[in-house]
């Protein structure tokens, strides 16, 4: 007879059972813990955060800074850093005792290491050819470091509280240094401290924490004193250097410059350094060469009189960019003007043309006469939020060697743009070199085709700078009959022009340093090696999602660099 089993066998009945709190820490902490040493970890999470996210944007902007391609420089160095974090945690697993000891030994580093690392940046980019090697070897090692200190602070701070307090707690505070270094970085400490002086005080801070947490814990940290010597002691050595920030960046600059620096001034946007040898004045952004006073006229005459000797009218006037005065100086010298709108982003650069004597001397102290008014905004925000129609619209701003000004360069800029122009209006913008960069440049011709039905490329020669281009656009054509038969249209484009800039200017027209008749009908014809491209579809349209025109730009710089 089979044997029958009880039914409890072959059903399975789930029993509930309540949750169970989370045991505490099975590691108490020691007996002779401050009572307030979680607190200090805690804080001391919220320090480190802040400045391991200071010393990536530190090597981020120098970098962009000294190489151009903000988002490469910045891609890459974010990049390394959390893989070298990745690999300090990791490295966490082999320490096993005195983690506050180690802990401490590590922000001192930091603190050396990170202080010092705007100064090694400048030296390797200066004196040396390798400052790619330089600046990765700095982020591995502040990586590294950085990967560190969080996993050792938790298994620290964990003695005091379970664990999951703990994490909620570090990572709490991690996070919320994260932002705070964010946010004052670029709004307070890179426009008034620069980044030398940043990295000094950046590194005294590590150092700081080193040395308070050895005070702190001092009972359970071996050589705790001679860490707070040495903590104090290169904190000393950061303070010298913060100091005489301004005498080292000078002294690295002027291998940088050719010519003396007589101005150096870091904006929240950009790095001006204005140098001189004998009566040539020369004004770097970003250390790209901006203007030479030697031929800077050659520049901004075509750019200038060309747009404005074919405008009906010169009422309203708006220049994005020009911030040094010197366009705002050649707009000024017709009589009919009535008024410009100068929209310059940064206003130390303003300031700069306004009340600096070597700008003044330069601009003929054209940001002061009452007709300019001044306005310190974005250009595309100016733009779009713009009500007023200008018979001019004159775009002077810094090649798109990134998406910030990539994006003053799109169709869907250059329509906003069309919104604000008088219908019988002229633009004008510079467009970078049609020789050292032909794609870039016939990249923004097409472009401006998308927005306006007559477009007009022409060029010049600059010394400082080479084959140089700009593109007109307007609504319609200056002239509307079209060239007799046998006439090149271009040569009588340029006898219009010559021909209405007498009428305009009068005898300042044959006072004009560089443009005459002669030279005007070579501004419309280019060359073999800088006409444009023969095939339709080479060359993209820079729109604000897809911006192929900075991709042009910085290819052609790797050429010729």
């Amino acid at each position: 007879m089979a044997r029958r089993w009880p039914v409890s066998l072959y059903f399975t009945v789930p029993v509930q059972h309540p949750e169970l709190p989370e045991p505490p820490s099975t590691d108490p902490p020691p007996p002779d813990a401050p009572p307030n040493g979680r607190a200090v970890l805690l804080v001391s999470v919220l320090m480190i955060a802040t400045c391991s996210i200071f010393y990536e944007l530190l090597i981020s902007s120098i970098s962009s800074y000294f190489l151009g391609s903000s988002i490469l420089q910045f891609s890459l160095t974010i990049g390394l850093f959390m893989f070298f974090m990745g690999v300090g945690s990791y490295l966490t697993r082999f320490f096993q005792q005195d983690l506050l000891t180690h802990f401490i030994n590590i922000e001192i580093w930091l603190g050396l290491v990170g202080g010092s690392s705007a100064m090694l940046l400048y030296f390797s980019y200066s004196l040396t050819e390798h400052y790619y090697l330089v600046a990765f070897a700095l982020i591995g090692t502040l990586g590294a470091l950085i990967g560190l200190e969080i996993p050792l602070v938790t298994r620290v701070v964990k003695d005091y509280a379970s664990l999951k307090d703990t994490l909620a707690q570090v990572l709490s505070f991690d996070y919320v240094g994260a932002l705070v270094a964010s946010v004052l970085f670029p709004l307070l400490l890179l426009p008034y401290l620069g980044t030398l002086r940043t990295a000094f005080l950046v590194g005294m801070l590590n150092l700081a924490v080193a040395w308070f947490n050895a005070q702190v814990f001092a009972s359970q940290v071996r050589r705790a004193k001679w860490q707070q010597q040495l903590s104090l002691g290169l904190m000393a050595l950061m303070g010298v250097g913060f100091a005489y920030s301004l005498k080292i960046n000078t002294f690295f600059e002027q291998f940088i410059y050719q010519d003396e620096i007589v101005l150096t001034q870091q904006s929240a946007y950009q790095r001006l350094v204005l140098t001189k040898w004998n009566q040539d004045l020369r004004l770097y952004i970003d250390g790209a060469l901006q203007f030479s006073t030697t031929d800077e006229y050659r520049y901004h005459e075509p750019l200038v009189h060309v747009p404005l000797a074919l405008a009906r009218a010169r009422e309203r006037v708006l220049v994005l960019g020009g911030g040094d005065g010197l366009a705002a100086r050649e707009i000024l010298k017709y009589r009919d003007l009535g008024h410009i709108d100068l929209v310059d982003l940064d206003p130390e650069m303003t300031r700069l043309a306004q009340q600096n004597p070597l700008f003044q001397r330069v601009n003929g102290r054209s940001m002061l006469d009452p007709r300019v008014k001044i306005i310190n905004q974005d250009a595309f925000k100016f733009v779009e939020q713009a009500t007023e129609r200008y018979n001019l619209i004159l775009i002077d701003l810094p090649d798109p060697k990134g998406p910030e000004l990539g994006k003053l360069y799109t169709r869907e800029f250059y329509q906003l743009v069309k919104k604000i122009l008088a219908k019988d209006g002229v633009l004008v913008t510079q467009a970078t070199s049609p020789y050292f960069a032909n794609q870039a440049y016939w990249c923004v011709v097409r472009t401006l085709r998308q927005a306006f039905p007559w477009v007009q490329p022409y060029q010049c020669y600059v010394p400082s700078f080479g084959q140089w281009g700009f593109v007109l656009a307007m609504n319609q054509p200056p002239l509307p009959q079209p060239a007799p038969p046998g006439q090149d249209p271009d040569d009588r484009l340029a006898r219009h022009v010559w021909a209405r800039l007498g009428q305009l200017l009068g005898p300042q027209a044959a006072q004009l340093k560089y443009l005459d008749e002669d030279v005007l009908s070579t501004l419309f014809v280019f060359d073999a090696d800088t006409d444009e491209p023969v095939l339709p579809d080479s060359l993209k349209i820079n729109t604000l999602d897809a911006q192929p025109l900075i991709y042009y730009y910085e290819q052609s710089l790797k050429e010729w660099q």
